[in-house]
């Protein structure tokens, strides 16, 4: 029983830390990566279409990002979806392919990146904070009707306990990393 509740507690912390990289694998800090455009829906022929179905997305230089649409017909709707992002891109267009240079990122900017990582890695703490409350109370509802021992609960408790802090340590180390990318010029 205690072990089906520790089973349940990792995989929804490991699913948290890694909802938490794609997250933060769509800020921008200064160096080109596919997982830029990720999320980014193209009206294509009326249909909302994600951007990566549409056309293959490349990085040939550090600060170029290359999509190639399979359908030259629909380049005009991918740079302006691509406009049209919160991500402040200025795609360039030649017929062909959509050429996506990188803007040098200025030190407040930067700065003001490394405050929204924070603020993202405090929802994704209060995230795992909550996946502990909920196991906790699947072992109380176990002691509850008595198909656990009060020495088995205990366990379980410090367990679950140990489970939460190494989830904890893991989004803290891929926010130190993001920052360090973020600060890094």
């Amino acid at each position: 029983m205690i072990e089906d509740v520790l089973a349940q507690l990792k995989s929804e912390i490991e699913e948290t830390a890694g909802r938490l990289k794609k997250d933060l694998a769509k800020l921008r800090t200064g160096r080109a990566s596919a997982a830029l455009l990720d999320g980014i829906m193209v009206d294509y022929y009326g249909a909302r279409t994600h951007l990566n179905q549409l056309a293959s997305v490349n990085v040939p230089e550090a600060r170029l990002i290359v999509v190639t649409p399979y359908d030259k017909g629909a380049i005009g709707e991918i740079e302006k979806a691509i406009k049209g992002s919160d991500l402040g891109l200025n795609p360039q267009n030649d017929g062909k392919i959509v050429r996506i240079p990188i803007p040098e990122l200025t030190e407040q900017r930067r700065r003001d990146l490394v405050k929204h990582v924070r603020k993202v890695g405090e929802e994704y703490r209060v995230s795992m904070r909550n996946h502990r409350r909920d196991a906790n109370e699947m072992l109380k509802e176990l002691l509850k009707e008595k198909e656990i021992g009060e020495d088995d609960h205990r366990h379980g408790h410090d367990k679950v306990q140990g489970l939460t802090d190494a989830g904890i340590e893991k989004v803290e180390q891929i926010l130190k990393s993001k920052e360090d990318e973020i600060m890094t010029v």
